[in-house]
């Protein structure tokens, strides 16, 4: 099993990259997560990688952190999702927001996702209850009491992102009244 590759990054072609290893070429495919972050064609990087090994082909999957690969290697485990719909979702959510999703059980979210329909999400939200972010300290924690609950769905009804209103929040006072940390969110948005 190659667990992960060190070398000269040769080619970027979305959703794949070669990596020149010692004079040997890999062809790995990348979320578009790891593909934005990786370094400048020449420049060294390191991958972690997960091989898929079918009776056609042997396909090598990278990505930047601990944290892509294990939810990739969750998602495979679902029955029906196989390795271009787990890219397809780590490339459409962070692992964080996929972590959020299921914790929150948001299908809608998921089926914003290319590939993924109603069933597959409830399925996915199903399979991956408990196993995503589960003593992850990388993940965020959602909000612990309903005043920030209410602020954060007020300000996605209002059009923004998940990240960005979970992002506004964090620097709210802690027992704020709803109304006013929409006020001062909305501030913090607009700097």
């Amino acid at each position: 099993m190659i667990g992960r590759l060190q070398g000269i990054l040769a080619g970027k072609h979305p959703p794949h990259v070669l990596i020149d290893v010692n004079g040997l070429g890999y062809e790995v495919d990348v979320p578009m997560s790891t593909f934005f972050n990786l370094p400048e064609l020449g420049e060294r990087t390191t991958l972690l990688t997960h091989l898929v090994v079918r009776e056609d082909a042997h396909i090598l999957f990278g990505f930047l952190t601990a944290q892509e690969r294990s939810a990739f290697r969750e998602l495979i485990r679902i029955s029906g999702v196989g390795p271009r719909t787990a890219l397809a979702i780590l490339s459409g959510l962070s692992v964080d927001e996929l972590a959020q999703c299921v914790q929150r059980q948001d299908a809608v979210k998921l089926t914003k996702v290319p590939g993924i329909g109603k069933k597959t999400a409830e399925r996915l939200l199903l399979e991956l209850k408990g196993k995503l972010g589960a003593g992850d300290a990388s993940a965020p924690a959602l909000p612990a009491d309903t005043q920030t609950s209410d602020i954060v769905q007020a300000l996605i009804a209002l059009g923004y992102s998940d990240k960005e209103a979970q992002a506004s929040v964090k620097a709210l006072p802690a027992g704020v009244a709803v109304s006013e940390g929409i006020k001062l969110a909305l501030k913090s948005l607009h700097r």
